[in-house]
């Protein structure tokens, strides 16, 4: 995929209103959403990011407005803040379905970068699949957008999934509590949710996002098929009709659902997402909702 097209210019001015949103209160850290965007003492200026309405008219940069006639919103960084990491799914699972699962995490990535990053936050990019990958840093406002485009242009799939070994490393990684975000299909052979379950007793605020292609949940064929395991390469044959289809549908969302119910019950948030979803529709609806974004 071409670098350029995993977020689309015109759609960066809609996700400037947006913050990345948690509920937690960390000890030693700027908790929930205590940001402040307008002067004060031990504040530091950094950005400036377009006025909307509704936003402190005391934040507004009024010379700006004198020169250049447009409203601008001061932003200033209080410190400490919350540790946000971005896990991204990039295991060869995530490379199937008519609309790849893995481009679509990549485009939804850049977004929740993007408004981390006019909200001034620092999120640690990691890619996993058995194992943790190198981190990334995405930091110092809007214009540190690009090299994090790349970054996740540059990106490839491969490997099974392991979150028990994902798990481990990552918190031998990062021992300091924060926000984690997942873009996942969540298909691991071994259960994910113990796991995901040790990461919420350790005191992180988790963030599932699960995502699936269309024919993950309803598969569209008919007849006598010949599967092939996507990470194993196991094969299995079977008969595929109407009743087999409606089952397999019930099974899946069974599965979300025993997923969702065990991040909220640790105290997390969950939004899944077909990739058929527009990332627009993605953002301002389902994760919007569940309160991943505000």
């Amino acid at each position: 995929m071409a670098t350029q097209s995993l977020i689309d210019k015109s759609f960066l001015e809609k996700l400037e209103r947006l913050a990345l949103h948690w509920q937690r209160s960390f000890a030693g850290l700027v908790g929930g959403h205590n940001r402040s965007h307008f002067p004060g003492p031990g504040q530091e200026f950094l950005d400036h990011r377009h006025f909307h309405h509704g936003d402190d008219l005391r934040a507004v940069n009024w010379r700006a407005y004198l020169r250049l006639e447009k409203l601008f919103l001061k932003m200033f960084q209080v410190e400490p803040r919350v540790p946000v990491r971005l896990l991204i799914d990039v295991s060869q699972s995530m490379s199937t379905g008519a609309i790849s699962k893995f481009d679509y995490a990549r485009r939804l990535a850049a977004a929740l970068c993007y408004i981390g990053l006019v909200r001034l936050d620092a999120i640690t990019i990691y890619p996993f699949s058995d194992r943790l990958g190198d981190p990334f840093l995405c930091c110092g406002g809007r214009h540190r957008l690009a090299p994090t485009v790349d970054y996740l242009g540059g990106l490839s799939t491969g490997g099974r999934t392991g979150y028990f070994e994902v798990v481990r490393q990552f918190v031998s990684a990062s021992p300091q509590r924060g926000l984690l975000i997942v873009l996942s299909d969540f298909l691991d052979e071994r259960d994910c949710t113990r796991p995901l379950q040790f990461l919420a007793d350790f005191g992180h605020e988790l963030m599932l996002v699960h995502l699936w292609a269309d024919e993950d949940r309803t598969p569209p064929w008919d007849g006598d098929l010949e599967l092939t395991d996507a990470e194993s390469g196991e094969r299995m044959e079977i008969a595929f009709g109407p009743d087999a289809r409606q089952a397999f549908t019930a099974t899946f969302d069974e599965w979300a659902r025993s997923l969702q119910e065990a991040v909220v019950r640790g105290g997390g948030r969950y939004a899944g997402l077909p990739t058929s979803t527009s990332i627009e529709d993605a953002v301002f609806g389902p994760l919007v909702r569940s309160r991943g974004i505000e």
